[in-house]
C-alpha cells in the first residue's frame, strides 16, 4: 500500500510517501516555489502512484474526499478573502494544488482541524477557530504513535502535552487516553511565535481597524528582535544580543503558559513532547527542555516520528492516510476518531462575522 501526506507549512511544503509503512518518498519545497509552480509538487505526488493522498487541508474540514469539496469548504481551509490570497505564498500554493489535484481526479482526502474532533468537548470550542490546524492534528497523531511505540503501551494509555514551535506559528496540544482533547493554535497562543504575534489583544485589533491576513504572519520574535524575518539559525546565534534575548524570553514565557494549560487538561501526562522547526536547533531545544523539566517535573522528549527529513506534520498525515486506507495504522486512526469529525471551523463562533 502506498500513501502520501502533505504539509503546507509557512516556510515549506513537505511530502512524505509511505509504502507499507516505510518511507519511500521524502520531499520539501519552499512555499514560494510551490506558489509559483504548484504543478511541480503535484507531479511528484502523482508519479508516486499512491493509493490515497492526504492533501493540504489548512484549517481543516470534516474528513472529505476532493470530489466532495464545496466552495465553502475551500474557503474555510484558508479563511482568506480572494483579493488577499496573492499576498500569502503558502495559501496560494495550497489552493492551486487543490485545484490541480481535483482536475486530475486524484484520490485526495482532506482532514479536520482540532476543533472538528468529537473528542474535544464543545465548551472548549466557543468563539474559537484556531485550536490547531489540520497539520497540528497530524503532528499530534504522530506523537500518539511515537509515545505508544517508545513506552510499549496501548493507545488508550497514551497521555502527553505537545509543544510545536514552527517557523510561522506555535501550537500546544493535549492528549488524554490517546485522544486529542484540546488544542491551542497559533493565533490564540499565549505569546509570540517566531513569525506570528500569537494571541492578538482585542484592543489592539480594534485600533488596527482593518486587519489583513498578512498581519497574522507578522509580529513574532524575529520581528520583535530585528524588525524582519531572519533564518531561525541566525536568531539562535544572536541570543547574546539583548533584543534577541528578550524576544526569546517572550517566546518561552508563552511556551510555559500554553503547556501549563494543556497539562491541566490532561491531568496525568506522562511527558511533554517537543516538535517543530525551531526545536531542531539544539541550543533552543535544550533551553526549553531545561525550563520544562524545572517547571513541570516531567520527562521532556523530542518527537521522533518516522525516518526522513520531511516535517513531522507530513509524516503524521501519511500515517493518517495509511490508517484510512486500512493499513498498519488503521487502529490508531480509528482510535483518534478522525472519521467522526464534524461541523464547520466557524460553527462555534458566537460573534458577528462578515459574510
Amino acid at each position: 500500500m502506498r500513501v502520501i501526506g502533505v504539509d503546507p507549512g509557512t516556510k515549506s511544503f513537505d511530502v512524505i510517501g509511505l509504502e507499507d509503512g516505510k518511507v519511500k518518498l521524502d520531499l520539501s519545497y519552499p512555499s514560494e516555489v510551490v506558489a509559483e509552480d504548484p504543478g511541480r509538487i503535484v507531479k511528484a505526488i502523482e508519479e508516486f502512484n499512491a493509493d490515497i493522498i492526504i492533501g493540504p487541508s489548512g484549517y481543516g474540514v470534516p474528513l472529505r474526499h476532493i470530489s466532495e469539496l464545496t466552495d465553502r469548504d475551500r474557503f474555510e481551509m484558508t479563511l482568506v478573502w480572494e483579493e488577499e490570497m496573492k499576498e500569502i505564498p503558502v495559501l496560494i500554493g495550497l489552493q492551486e494544488m487543490v485545484s490541480q489535484m481535483a482536475e486530475k481526479g486524484m484520490n485526495v482526502w482532506f482532514i479536520p482541524g482540532v476543533i472538528h474532533l468529537p473528542t474535544v468537548p464543545e465548551w472548549r470550542k466557543y468563539n474559537k477557530v484556531d485550536m490547531g490546524t489540520a497539520d497540528k492534528i497530524a503532528i499530534t497523531v504522530l506523537g500518539i504513535y511515537d509515545q505508544a511505540k517508545r513506552l510499549s503501551i496501548g493507545y488508550s494509555d497514551v497521555s502527553f502535552a505537545l509543544l510545536e514551535v514552527g517557523f510561522g506559528y506555535n501550537y500546544a496540544g493535549a492528549v488524554k487516553g490517546g485522544k486529542i482533547v484540546d488544542g491551542i493554535g497559533g493565533t490564540i497562543f499565549p505569546g509570540p511565535a517566531y513569525v506570528n504575534s500569537g494571541a492578538l489583544d482585542g484592543e489592539v485589533a480594534y485600533l488596527m481597524s482593518h486587519i489583513k491576513k498578512w498581519h497574522l504572519f507578522w509580529g513574532g520574535a524575529t520581528i520583535i528582535a530585528a524588525e524582519k524575518i531572519l533564518p531561525p539559525e541566525e536568531f539562535a546565534r544572536r541570543l547574546d544580543e539583548e533584543p534577541f534575548a528578550k524576544a526569546w524570553e517572550a517566546m518561552k514565557d508563552g511556551f510555559v503558559k500554553a503547556v501549563a494549560s494543556e497539562l491541566t487538561v490532561v491531568g496525568d501526562a506522562k511527558e511533554i513532547i517537543l516538535s517543530g522547526r525551531l526545536m531542531r536547533i539544539d541550543e533552543l531545544r535544550k533551553d526549553v527542555e531545561d525550563l520544562f523539566k524545572e517547571r513541570f517535573g516531567l520527562p521532556v522528549v523530542k518527537q521522533r516520528g518516522l525516518e526522513g527529513k520531511a516535517k513531522e506534520a507530513a509524516q503524521g498525515s501519511a500515517i493518517i492516510g495509511d490508517g484510512l486506507a486500512g493499513g498498519q495504522f488503521k487502529e490508531l486512526v480509528e482510535h483518534v476518531e478522525i472519521k467522526k469529525s464534524h461541523g464547520s471551523v466557524l460553527e462555534w463562533v458566537k460573534l458577528p462575522l462578515v459574510s
